[in-house]
């Protein structure tokens, strides 16, 4: 399976730190999974980006 756009990562990212929302809406919003979405919010807070890992990582 193909990983989604980095510039997608941060959209979905983005619009759940502007606040006024929840996971469940945004998950609607942009068709993907809810854990998906928190999987993407834990690695923005770990590692401060949301750059899926390299085939060699996984």
């Amino acid at each position: 399976m193909k990983a989604y756009s980095i510039d997608f990562r941060e959209k979905i990212v983005k619009a759940y730190e502007q606040g006024n929302t929840s996971v469940r809406k945004i998950t609607s919003r942009f068709g993907v999974t809810k854990s998906f979405v928190q999987k993407l919010l834990s690695i923005k807070k770990a590692q401060g980006h949301v750059e899926p890992k390299s085939r060699a990582e996984e």
